[in-house]
């Protein structure tokens, strides 16, 4: 059998063991010291906008931070976009607070502004205001962030961006994570950079990174002995991981176009296949890193669905995933309120995430663009640079 094709796994660059012996040589083997600093700093500079970065041991850890600092507690209710990983939705529950899910629009996949408007105005009507708004940059693909600050501006609820997946991207030339109070980065093993593990939480104000800290390291007040006058979390990353962060940001651009690589690779192949629609930015104000490539299967017209691509992918070893089902159609979230329609739920049935490592080779997207084609009954011609004889 051939090689397994993931959906999308990690890719070292060369120089992260470096990072990691100098930390073992100094025995900076704690969540602390020179590597921590520095991948923070590095973050900060991408990103730039005069940011301030927390680097943690995950996302999920940064976004439950977040909450807290947007005054998130039990009877709370906190919006959130429902085509999203479960990781989105969680850490409401983990500060007692209640999760209200809004629809997706077509263009980004992401939040509706207008469910989003819709949901804030009928919560405020039931004497329930939200204290937070998460919204998701799906798949690296970003929100319609300016009319849904501005909608946020309107109320005073504080914006919460989950960049976890977006690394790389832009929305009228800003990083995504940089918009809202405050942004959620992730490095875990299938992100478009990783530290095996780990997150990042962005802020605009060193205070609210001080706090951050303070919260991620057991909340240890400044005394000789232990002593804690709230709760804290060992959210803090490690010396160690973020040597491998370190490596890592070198090459995030290299990354990034790699990824980018992918998706123009799908757009060549699905573009005389009709009934496929290849998830592409929507206009020049967006700049997706691709982190994954997905598209959408109309099975009126194509007579097959996203369901049978992705067996005919695993029976040749080749990885690939259904969309984010939503959250209001989670089990454990079955009670939740949620506006909209059903964009978020048409996606969930037809869309499929398509292989997009940055280290998948020409033979690799041989073998991709060779399923494919059997697929729809060569209904399409290879790219010629990847046709061998």
């Amino acid at each position: 059998m051939n090689s397994k094709i993931w959906l999308s796994s990690p890719h070292m660059g060369g120089n992260e063991t470096k990072y990691v012996k100098e930390a073992f040589d100094a025995n900076w083997i704690a969540p602390l010291g020179p590597n921590v600093n520095g991948f923070e700093k590095d973050l900060e500079n991408f990103l730039s906008g005069g940011v301030n970065v927390a680097a943690l041991s995950s996302g999920t850890g940064a976004l439950h931070l977040a909450l807290i600092a947007c005054g998130v507690e039990s009877g709370t209710e906190v919006i959130c976009q429902s085509m999203t990983f479960s990781a989105s939705a969680n850490p409401i529950a983990y500060c007692g607070g209640s999760p209200i899910f809004i629809d997706s629009e077509k263009d980004t996949w992401n939040m509706c502004p207008i469910a989003l408007e819709i949901a804030i105005e009928d919560r405020i009507s039931k004497g329930k205001k939200p204290k937070a708004i998460i919204v998701v940059h799906l798949y690296g693909m970003p929100a319609k962030m300016d009319e849904i600050i501005a909608i946020a501006k309107k109320y005073s609820i504080c914006v919460i961006e989950d960049a976890a997946e977006a690394l790389g991207s832009t929305y009228k030339g800003k990083a995504c994570g940089t918009f809202g109070r405050f942004g959620i980065l992730s490095f875990n093993g299938n992100k478009i950079i990783t530290t095996s593990g780990g997150g990042a939480l962005v802020c605009h104000t060193q205070e609210d990174k001080d706090q951050a800290i303070f919260l991620s390291t057991q909340a240890r007040d400044d005394a000789p002995h232990y002593q804690h006058s709230q709760i804290g979390y060992n959210y803090r990353m490690s010396n160690i991981i973020a040597g491998i962060g370190r490596g890592q940001m070198e090459v995030l651009k290299d990354r990034v176009k790699a990824r980018r690589k992918m998706h123009d690779f799908y757009v060549e192949i699905f573009k005389d296949i009709e009934g496929v629609e290849v998830f592409s930015e929507p206009g020049e104000d967006y700049y997706s890193n691709h982190w994954l490539s997905a598209i959408v299967i109309d099975e009126k017209i194509v007579g097959r669905n996203r369901e049978d691509l992705r067996l005919a992918f695993l029976n040749e070893n080749i990885e690939s995933r259904p969309l984010w089902k939503p959250m209001h159609l989670q089990p454990v979230f079955v009670d939740a309120p949620y506006y909209g329609t059903n964009v978020a739920e048409k996606l969930f049935d037809d869309g499929l995430c398509l292989p997009s490592g940055s280290n998948l080779s020409d033979y690799d997207r041989l073998r991709i663009g060779k399923i494919i084609k059997e697929f729809f009954v060569n209904k399409t011609k290879l790219p010629y640079s990847l046709v061998s004889e």
